[in-house]
């Protein structure tokens, strides 16, 4: 069974930035290098939106109302993929989740970043 543990979350202010990690738990058998992987997220009120996409051959494609100001990235050596969130704004307020493309795994945690002065 595929996991996913995610952190890095906080309290930031309009502008500031955070790095949210995903530790996966792939399995044996299983490779973390063979999935592309996404970041997600749920705002207050809101339905789970995706934000960001990373391929297997490092690929990026971002939701538009993140361009410019968010990095996914990954390290397959430590199973983990990366959101570097600069100028971030209220609107960025959400629970984030990570999981692989294409697949139906289980939701973690997740990880709260607020955004607030």
């Amino acid at each position: 069974q595929v996991q996913f543990v995610e952190s890095g979350g906080g309290f930031v202010q309009p502008g500031g930035s955070l790095r949210l990690s995903c530790v996966a738990s792939v399995g044996s058998g299983r490779f973390f290098s063979t999935y592309a992987m996404e970041w997600y997220r749920q705002g207050p009120g809101k339905q789970r939106e995706l934000v960001a996409r990373i391929s297997t051959t490092y690929s990026r494609t971002y939701a538009d109302s993140v361009r410019g100001r968010f990095t996914i990235s990954r390290n397959n050596a430590q199973n983990t993929l990366y959101l570097q969130m600069n100028s971030l704004k209220p609107e960025d307020t959400a629970v984030y989740y990570c999981k692989r493309a294409r697949y139906s795994d289980a939701w973690g945690q997740g990880t709260q970043v607020t955004v607030s002065s």
